[in-house]
């Protein structure tokens, strides 16, 4: 089925200067000096409560004093398909630690209602064909995806080995037996020769660091922790019905709480919504999936469609004769490209023609988002207020049918805190906003995770300490350094999963896959050829992130541009001892020649079979 471009106003409609203009005065109103410091970690008497898990009980369990060829530190997607590769491989010494109780990750912490994933699952969701299984809808709800996650470390057998409710608190190379020491919360003794960091970007809440949060004495929750207890519900049936006497605040309008505050508002006595910044909220289309559509499919069909997605959200392109697989917000703008080029007969354009089309269609959409907002918002201030003034993907743009409606409700209230920069502070009563104390029973955190954070915030691990005592913390300290994304010097047989330098994919788990199938790779090879510990050569590694940087799409002045979030750090400049930049842009350095490329570069060094630019320690030497 043809999927149509949307209905977007002409770009003569908009006064592209004066939108750019506010643009930058909504940036600086929200920019805090305090950058990522604005937030905080839970400490002290909240660690339980937001770090904690209130899904499953912690087993007892006697410590673990073992030699293992392979750790994998996490459970999520990250860690589960780099141990389908492993299992693949043939690999059997091997265990996921993760401080859950269960393989999940994100889906296994959030269970507030509403969670739903806001990509495509038929791109999201990995394995499909192999394992046999079809999403019910297209964005899946969060426990379809938990449920599914489950399937496959069964399949997999992945159990048995695995390591719950285990947070580990130092890694420490030891040349004398090369192998890491891996300690951990339960007393665990685990010398691995390998590791491979697969924790994740959205496992570890974070707080805003408002004065007097230790005062508040009514309930307070991370959405990540949800307290089915106090609302009523669960998470199966999440009816709130013990909110009906309770007056409930939420901070943060993000890709969460656009999720649960419908919920929210239709069973709390008063809902105060506190939006530092609006989002980008589009309809949801999400119908069932149509039996007829997936007996037509053919093998290979999930590989097709998730390169047909990258294309198009991330390259903003759609080939002659291609048609637009996934037909949402995500794709929009270069659906709406491709439509308008070929009415024109494909015309060949100019890298800067192209890039100028595309940011006067970026324009268009987002004039029909606050246009949108205006049409289904029903207060004029509230409607203005939940506008976005920022460029496209600044934030994560989202979508939900019910989030915008939820404000026409009398038990609602839109609390904008940009002008303060966020709530000002909590008393024991509630909060304060915009100079005004507001009594509340509930306060939830919508928060967010620490995904840019500096690295031990985001990876809570104390101690992590290659060669000759080198801190993981000190040697990126100006910045990652690696080779491939996925190894670094000083610290060998350390793998990397996640965003730090090498190849984007708009489908996550898709990247994460093929990060833990050449991970995977490099660590059989070691095992088959005796090798006892690689580690890339600085030269190497200097290298490649020369030839990375020389090579990449210069986004400094659209990150400088974005309104603060997490994908720009919050807006905090950061520079390395000599005063240069430090590449930070939604978490890490992407590959400027694009995925396609970064897959050839990395099968042709695979292919070579030699290794290259990796310092190996072998039995004979």
């Amino acid at each position: 089925m043809k999927c149509n471009p949307t209905d977007v106003p002409p770009i003569d409609e908009i006064d592209v200067a004066a939108v750019n203009e506010k643009y930058r005065l909504e940036r600086e109103k929200r920019l805090r000096k305090e950058g990522q410091s604005q937030y905080v970690r839970p400490v002290d008497n909240f660690a339980d409560t937001y770090e904690g898990d209130p899904h499953t009980p912690v087993a007892p369990r006697d410590a673990i004093v073992e030699d293992l060829d392979v750790a994998v530190l996490g459970a999520g997607w990250s860690g589960l398909t780099t141990s389908v590769h492993l299992r693949k491989a043939g690999i059997t010494s091997f265990r996921n630690i993760d401080h859950a109780g269960d393989f999940g990750g994100v889906w296994y912490w959030n269970r507030y209602p509403g969670v739903q994933c806001d990509n495509d699952a038929y791109c999201y969701l990995p394995l499909l064909e192999e394992m046999g299984f079809m999403p019910s809808q297209k964005f899946s709800d969060g426990k379809e995806i938990y449920g599914y996650m489950q399937q496959i470390a069964k399949r997999f057998e992945l159990y048995d080995n695995a390591l719950f409710h285990t947070m580990v608190e130092g890694m420490r190379w030891d040349e004398s037996i090369k192998r890491w020491r891996i300690a951990t919360d339960r007393g665990d003794e685990i010398r691995a020769r390998f590791v491979i960091m697969a924790n994740g970007l959205l496992n570890i809440p974070k707080l805003p660091g408002m004065a007097g949060i230790d005062k508040f004495k009514g309930k307070m929750f991370h959405t990540a922790r949800w307290d089915y207890d106090y609302t009523g519900g669960d998470y199966d049936n999440p009816v709130l019905d013990k909110l009906a006497d309770k007056r409930v605040a939420i901070i943060g309008t993000g890709a969460t709480a656009i999720q649960a505050i419908p919920y929210l508002g239709k069973y709390a006595k008063k809902l105060y919504v506190l939006q530092r910044t609006p989002s980008t909220v589009d309809a949801r289309p999400n119908p069932p999936t149509d039996a007829q559509w997936v007996k037509a499919l053919k093998p290979g069909w999930q590989a097709e469609r998730q390169a047909n997605f990258h294309r198009a959200a991330m390259e903003s392109t759609i080939l002659p004769g291609d048609t637009d697989l996934i037909c949402d917000f995500w794709t929009e703008i270069a659906r709406n490209m491709s439509a308008e080029m070929e009415a024109e007969g494909w015309p060949q354009l100019s890298v800067e023609q192209f890039m100028e089309r595309r940011s006067q269609m970026e324009h268009r959409v987002m004039e029909r988002m606050r246009r949108r907002v205006e049409k289904l918002i029903d207060d004029k201030d509230t409607a203005e207020a939940l506008k976005p003034w920022y460029r496209f993907l600044c934030k994560r743009p989202l979508s939900n049918n019910e989030y915008y409606a939820t404000f026409n409700q009398p038990n609602v209230e839109l609390i904008d805190v940009a002008e303060t920069q966020g709530v000002e502070a909590m008393t024991e009563h509630g909060f304060i906003a915009n100079g005004q104390e507001y009594g509340i029973d509930c306060m939830i955190f919508a928060s967010g995770f620490e995904v840019t954070s500096d690295l031990d915030r985001r990876w809570g691990i104390d101690v992590f300490e290659g060669r000759d005592g080198t801190s993981i913390y000190d040697h990126w300290a100006d910045g990652y350094k690696t080779l491939h994304g996925m190894t670094t010097s000083k610290f060998p047989n350390m793998f990397f999963i996640g965003y730090y330098q090498g190849g984007l994919n708009a489908t996550t788990t898709e990247q994460y896959s093929k990060q833990g199938e050449h991970i995977t790779y490099m660590i059989k090879t070691g095992l088959e050829r005796g090798i006892l510990a690689m580690e890339p050569s600085e030269e190497a590694e200097a290298a490649y992130v020369k030839h990375l940087r020389e090579t990449a799409i210069d986004n400094t002045d659209f990150v400088k541009e974005c309104t603060p979030s997490y994908f720009n750090n919050e807006g905090e400049a950061k520079v390395n001892s000599k005063g240069e930049p430090i590449y930070r842009f939604y978490l890490g350095e992407g590959y400027g020649p694009g995925w396609a490329a970064f897959q050839k570069l990395l099968a042709d060094w695979r292919q070579a079979g030699n290794l290259d630019g990796i310092m190996l320690d072998t039995d004979d030497q």
